[in-house]
């Protein structure tokens, strides 16, 4: 028998799936409007930098947050303040629109002079994105177990990935360079309204989301709440290298995507649509990943799937690197965000079943913390081989480097992990969290 997710999960998943429609459209419309603002490859990477910085230095806040406070409110502020922050760039960019070069044409030129004002002001909006991303995803992920049971975890999951790359990846990107084509700045003001909508649906939801340390332990400092939570992941055998190993992977991807938007209009030769056409690779990986992830993993088990999404990222980096061909890149793309669902459905299932409710929300954290806050050091490192590269090399090059950099530090990601991340070890965990305490 088919058992239903429930209303108020449907709700939770719409608000989702129009909050990713317009992520999926400023996907597009951020990376051209940086690459029309300056030609730089550090530059272009700072701007990645600041948006993943707060995931290194306010995710464990963050979690501590979360546990205390209800996490429907929280998520409601947050999307709230980002549709704010995102009028203020709409307006930013519409007052700008006639400082800005053709955006058709800006692909064919490596050197544009820096406009400050926009990326002053695309910088610093990275920034206070970034840290309401935080608070905002980890209230998110920690809200799903309070609305369905844990024995829908992973379908509940599947469907939000689904939903996400589909509208993220598959329906945005085409929309955006509609958009972004008819005027510069009519996607910003497309995404504040997908916000802002968001906001209003989760704030329907029937239930609230209390905060168990906020009814028990109020008086605690949030010093020793993050401690508690940071203690309990790193003194678990197995979430313990399963946090740094996405760090690890974190830091490659960082390295990798950093300046691929001057990688796609200058090594590629793609026009705004083209680049959205290949936004649209991760929707099919993701949905098809959506629906078959939790399949394939009933039937190789645990461990093999994630050793399958670790071997896909040196052979994916490596071609991608040598490769001109935008239709290549999109095939590989695909396939690595098939995986990279792979790896999701086992790893935020594992999660949010084992950890303590209690604890969910800065556990989650540390997690991150370990796991995404590497982003940044990636994107700073994948700007910098870039540049120093292009002192010795010619742009093409250097433009390139960072791909095989990447491919290899995969290799000894995928050695590091594989022993360490067994079927036998996640059942074991699993089955160790539903003995019932005593």
């Amino acid at each position: 028998m088919q058992v239903k997710l429930g209303k108020e999960y449907w709700r939770l998943w719409s608000a989702h799936t129009i909050s990713n429609l317009g992520d999926g459209i400023s996907a597009i419309a951020y990376p051209w409007l940086a690459s029309a603002v300056t030609r730089s490859p550090i530059l272009i990477a700072l701007i990645a930098v600041m948006s993943r910085l707060p995931w290194l230095i306010f995710t464990l806040i963050a979690g501590a947050l979360t546990d205390r406070f209800d996490r429907k409110k929280i998520i409601v502020a947050m999307d709230s303040f980002r549709g704010l922050l995102t009028l203020v760039i709409a307006v930013t960019v519409w007052s700008e629109r006639n400082n800005l070069p053709d955006l058709s044409q800006v692909a064919h030129h490596s050197q544009v002079k820096t406009n400050v004002l926009l990326y002053s002001v695309i910088a610093l909006a990275a920034l206070l994105f970034g840290f309401a991303e935080v608070l905002r995803d980890n209230s998110a992920q920690t809200l799903l177990p309070s609305v369905v049971s844990d024995e829908n975890l992973q379908k509940a999951n599947g469907r939000l990935w689904s939903a996400e790359y589909l509208m993220n990846s598959l329906i945005g990107p085409p929309v955006g360079s509609f958009l972004i084509g008819v005027a510069v700045f009519l996607p910003f003001f497309f995404d504040a309204a997908s916000f802002f909508v968001s906001a209003a649906l989760i704030s329907t939801i029937a239930f609230t989301f209390p905060s168990r340390v906020q009814e028990t332990q109020a008086k605690r400092s949030m010093r020793s709440e993050i401690k508690e939570g940071f203690q309990w992941l790193w003194n678990h055998e197995l979430f313990r290298p399963m946090a740094i190993i996405l760090g690890a992977l974190n830091l490659v991807n960082g390295i990798s995507t950093a300046t691929f938007i001057l990688f796609a209009q200058e090594i590629l030769n793609t026009s705004v649509f083209v680049f959205a056409i290949l936004g649209t690779a991760g929707a099919i990986g993701g949905t098809i990943g959506g629906v078959l992830a939790p399949k394939l993993v009933a039937k190789i088990g645990s461990g093999k799937s994630l050793a399958l999404t670790l071997i896909v990222g040196p052979i994916a980096n490596l071609i991608i690197g040598l490769t001109s061909t935008w239709e290549i890149v999109w095939v590989l793309t695909a396939f690595w965000v098939f995986f990279s669902v792979l790896w999701n459905v086992v790893t935020v299932s594992l999660r949010q079943s084992v950890v303590p409710p209690h604890l969910l929300g800065r556990v989650n954290s540390v997690y991150r913390f370990f796991g995404w806050g590497s982003i940044p050091l990636g994107s700073l490192l994948g700007g910098a081989i870039v540049s120093i590269v292009g002192r010795f090399a010619d742009r093409e090059i250097s433009l390139r480097a960072p791909y095989f950099v990447a491919s290899l530090l995969s290799v000894a990601v995928l050695i590091f992990a594989v022993p360490r991340l067994t079927t036998e070890k996640i059942e074991a965990t699993k089955a160790e969290a539903e003995k019932p305490s005593i």
